[in-house]
């Protein structure tokens, strides 16, 4: 389960576009920073996405992607023109494919890779989803189907791009837009493919073209509604449209971090779906924020502030710029188990303060707040006076390698707090730290 979100240029507090995400994925999927320079191919090549091979392009853009470890595609990314695409799951009364094809992950990155531009980036994925289709298997551990929407967005332009199967729609954004799991598109889009009325007219799902409504006559009822995806977005859309002219990097990582309830606690609810996602018992909440980034759409240049982990409410975001991330040292790419990366080193705090989250996020929480915010200040000031890439990147070593060394910090204080226990909830976390061979 997953929310992205872009306000525009003319909603924003000095009129530039601000793009969010969180990723969610199952507990134990790690999720990892990855950059890939811009690359010239041999003609008549090909590159293996995570299922497919389809045919390579001439030339491919650098990409900064946040990418679950398994999968050649990514859930979030930014390219070096400030392109910048999210996806989110979605789920139909049209049975997602589930034979190998091209997950929409896969998408993402092949369209930030080969595209400058929102519609021409729009246009990528539809080329590809039209030609090899979508599908195959959408986790790491287990099984899990669906179809796609994304946010596609640079400094002036952005797009909601929704499919089912290999039909889609799409519109163009003004103002603020958020998707979650769940369609948004009634009869009011921009574009679509020839089949799209067509084939849910064949299906029986609409009573004629003239009623024809993509979001409710395509929209299943069960993962639609217990994903909680219509609740969540209503929650990111009323939080953006709330703050419309106003919106910042820091109104949206609160966002991001968002919690229906003041005084969180993640051990309540079988089905305690929130923004800010944390796994728990139950058939709903089996998935988890694995990772959260928002760009600041400078058409100059665009300044990126990334997780690289787990659960924005227990971590931090850091500031980068594509320009300095050729060589940039994100660590160790990880797996599915406990080991040294980044995703990994945070999970060991993350999980700590589950075990008792009201009492020991408050150990830390005033600290982070405090270094995330000199982080943004000290970003925004090499930023807006057009220091150099080596002055950037030294800048941006320094805020990764601190925040490394605080989160040791931070859960040497969190251990001190005592535990609290919860049969359903520590008993799913144990079984999630079994398998990650975590020990607390």
């Amino acid at each position: 389960m997953c929310d992205t979100l872009i306000a525009l240029k003319s909603s924003t507090v000095n009129n530039i576009a601000i793009f969010g995400k969180n990723s969610d994925r199952p507990p134990n999927e790690s999720q990892h920073l990855a950059f890939f320079p811009a690359c010239e191919h041999p003609a008549g090549s090909k590159v293996k996405c995570t299922y497919i091979d389809i045919p390579q392009v001439k030339k491919t853009n650098a990409v900064l992607l946040s990418k679950p470890f398994w999968m050649w595609g990514a859930e979030i990314g930014v390219n070096e023109h400030g392109l910048v695409i999210g996806n989110e799951a979605v789920f139909s009364k049209i049975p997602a494919n589930k034979k190998p094809a091209l997950l929409g992950m896969d998408m993402l990155r092949a369209a930030l890779e080969r595209a400058k531009e929102p519609r021409e980036a729009m246009q990528v994925i539809i080329d590809l989803l039209e030609e090899f289709g979508q599908g195959g298997n959408c986790i790491h551990d287990g099984e899990l189907y669906y179809h796609n929407s994304f946010i596609i967005a640079n400094a002036d332009d952005a797009w909601v791009l929704e499919t089912v199967d290999r039909q889609w729609a799409a519109k163009q954004l003004k103002d603020v837009y958020s998707i979650s799991n769940c369609l948004t598109l009634g009869n009011e889009y921009d574009m679509a493919s020839p089949g799209l009325v067509e084939l849910s007219l064949k299906k029986g799902l609409s009573r004629s073209g003239a009623d024809f409504n993509m979001a409710k006559d395509y929209s299943d009822f069960i993962f639609t509604k217990f994903s909680k995806g219509p609740v969540r977005r209503e929650r990111t859309l009323c939080a953006l449209e709330e703050q419309n002219g106003d919106v910042s990097v820091e109104s949206m990582m609160k966002i991001l971090r968002g919690h229906k309830k003041e005084n969180f606690d993640p051990r309540n609810g079988i089905a305690n779906v929130d923004v800010c996602m944390h796994a728990g018992f139950g058939p709903v909440r089996v998935s988890q924020t694995t990772a959260s980034m928002i760009v600041y759409l400078d058409k100059n240049r665009p300044l990126i502030f990334a997780t690289g982990t787990s659960a924005p409410c227990t971590g931090i975001f850091k500031p980068f710029w594509m320009d300095i991330l050729q060589g940039f040292d994100f660590g160790a790419v990880p797996g599915d188990c406990a080991d040294t990366s980044l995703f990994w080193k945070h999970e060991k705090l993350h999980r700590a303060v589950l075990l008792n989250y009201p009492e020991r996020i408050k150990s830390y929480a005033s600290d982070r707040d405090k270094m995330e915010k000199q982080f943004m200040n000290g970003a925004f000031e090499l930023h807006n006076s057009n220091a150099s890439p080596d002055k950037r990147r030294k800048y941006s070593r320094e805020c990764f390698d601190l925040s490394t060394a605080a989160e040791d910090e931070w859960l040497k204080r969190a251990e001190k707090v005592p535990v609290r226990k919860s049969f359903f909830y520590g008993g799913a976390w144990k079984g999630f730290n079994k398998k990650a061979e975590i020990i607390l």
